[in-house]
């Protein structure tokens, strides 16, 4: 039976309304072996003093400045002992109890597993599938049109990780999934949903600068003038997307 190691990772920093919820999604799970770590940013909202209750059912717990969230989750990585990662971050939720062990049963000795994710709001309710669903077969070129599966819902073989690329304040995970994906022979589709994804993150509050480092990650990987075009592609794609639910909501 394949039962490979899971380091489950979570970063905080003063999150005490969500990191509770987290947790609960990680420690609930009933695939028994995981590897959790937890990096706190020395939070001051009580987020400590909750995670603290839990500190028998985790593995690495680390809690001290940082220099970021992509410097936090490099302390995460750094730590890690699995055959697999994954990110599930404050707010972020395994979808059920039952995720990791039907992840691990879908097929032996993949290099990336993924699956869909559903959006949820401040309060848990869902919000419906990602406007990016999933591709039938991911590989990394699959992220020239937008990060097509969240960070949340792909189980990557920790072999071919590297650390994040800290240059980027806010769109680090894409350049460290594509990095990834190039490195894949044999990416996994589970066919299911995998994660509960709270909108409203730090790119969406400073979405120029995200929508910057983006376009500085695909030219790197992808080239400029396919860049561009592909740019212009998710401008329509997104602008078509808009008005067709405007007129529903009419």
């Amino acid at each position: 039976m394949f039962k490979p190691k899971l380091s489950v990772i979570t970063i905080v920093y003063n999150n005490v309304r969500h990191i509770e919820r987290t947790m609960l999604s990680v420690i609930n799970q009933t695939y028994s072996n995981i590897e959790y770590i937890l990096v706190d940013g020395f939070s001051t909202d009580g987020t400590l003093e909750i995670v603290q209750q839990y500190t028998s059912q985790i593995e690495t717990l680390i809690s001290e400045k940082d220099k970021g969230i992509y410097d936090a989750m490099n302390k995460g990585l750094a730590a890690a002992t699995g055959d697999y990662v994954i990110f599930m971050n404050s707010g972020d939720e395994f979808y059920a109890p039952d995720t990791v062990a039907q992840v691990f049963s879908t097929v032996a000795d993949a290099d990336i597993y993924y699956g869909e994710t559903e959006m949820i709001d401040e309060v848990g309710n869902s919000l419906g599938q990602r406007r990016h669903k999933a591709p039938t077969q991911f590989t990394w070129r699959h992220f020239k049109y937008g990060m097509s599966v969240s960070h949340q819902a792909i189980y990557i073989k920790r072999s071919l990780t590297q650390p994040y690329d800290t240059q980027y304040e806010l769109s680090a995970d894409i350049d460290w999934i594509l990095h990834a994906a190039k490195k894949a022979e044999k990416i996994v589709n589970v066919h299911r949903y995998v994660a509960k994804y709270l909108v409203g993150g730090m790119s969406k509050q400073r979405h120029q600068q995200s929508l910057k480092e983006r376009f500085a990650i695909m030219r790197k990987h992808y080239g400029l003038l396919p860049t561009v075009f592909n740019h212009a592609v998710i401008a329509f794609n997104l602008g078509w997307y808009w008005l067709l639910n405007r007129r529903t909501n009419d």
